[in-house]
């Protein structure tokens, strides 16, 4: 589980003493980055368990500049087949329109849905829309595995982030008679978090033993508010703190910019990444 040095062998130790109990992450502090409004799911799940939880937002969940596009596609739902959704943000954005515009949901009724994951799943789920497809593996990749052949000569809406990866529109256009990608919502540094990460980690009596990443924006923006002190990863016993990615997607993310991947889940949920950082 743990880097070099006495620091890591204790906490191996420690964890080790409480594998018996329901609580195997007893003094171990896990740094949460996630938005401050989701961060509740993965801190509690942790809590339980024993971490000692810190919670600093690495993201911020916008509304995008414009909701013209979004609107307009909600307004002629009827145009489409498919339905993709790859995030509870989406989900929660698109259904706020769908109030505002007072769209009703018997306009979904006839289309197919896809979800990118269980969560996102249980979110379209509970607002009374059925989800037909969700992939093997949590990640665009296996969405348009589970979609090519089944869109084939289809209309297919995909609502999602400002800034997403374009796996999933790219792959699906070359079967799909039309695919139209709309923003829901969009992600930015919070900035006021910049100045008590640069503190915890600064500090050997706060600093973290795991730091959790749950998306590629994530990481993108722990990185963006280290900013010129990213070097703070890896100065003042840095090297002993530990990344927990919740996929391959993020780990791919981390590795680009020059960060380690300690951990990664192997299923790809919140769930998936606390028994990764237990098993660690």
């Amino acid at each position: 589980m743990c880097g070099a040095g006495t620091h890591a062998r204790r906490l191996t130790m420690s964890k080790k003493s409480n594998l018996s109990t329901n609580q195997p992450l007893t003094g171990v502090r896990v740094l949460v980055g996630r938005a401050r409004h989701q961060a509740s799911a993965l801190s509690e799940q942790l809590r339980k368990l024993g971490a000692e939880v810190i919670e600093i937002p690495f993201i911020e969940i916008r509304k995008p500049h414009s909701f013209k596009p979004l609107d307009s596609a909600l307004r002629n739902l009827d145009t489409y087949d498919w339905l993709i959704l790859t995030s509870v943000n989406g989900v929660e954005a698109m259904w706020q329109r769908l109030a505002k515009l007072r769209v009703t949901k018997r306009a979904l009724e006839h289309l197919h849905i896809a979800a990118i994951g269980p969560a996102t799943k249980r979110a379209i789920e509970d607002r009374c829309a059925k989800v037909e497809i969700v992939p093997q593996e949590y990640i665009a990749e296996s969405v348009v595995r589970s979609l090519r052949r089944k869109v084939k000569g289809k209309r297919v809406l995909l609502v999602r982030a400002k800034v997403a990866r374009d796996v999933i529109p790219r792959e699906l256009r070359q079967v799909a008679s039309q695919v139209d990608v709309v923003e829901a919502y969009e992600t930015v540094v919070p900035r006021s978090s910049q100045k008590r990460l640069r503190s915890v980690l600064r500090d050997l009596a706060q600093q973290p033993h795991v730091i959790t990443f749950t998306s590629s924006s994530t990481v993108r923006n722990f990185g963006a508010l280290l900013g010129g002190r990213r070097r703070l990863f890896s100065r003042n016993g840095m090297d002993r703190v530990r990344t927990a990615s919740i996929g391959p997607v993020t780990s791919s993310t981390l590795r680009s910019l020059g960060f380690p991947v300690d951990i990664q889940a192997r299923k790809y949920t919140i769930p998936g990444l606390v028994e990764a950082i237990v098993r660690s």
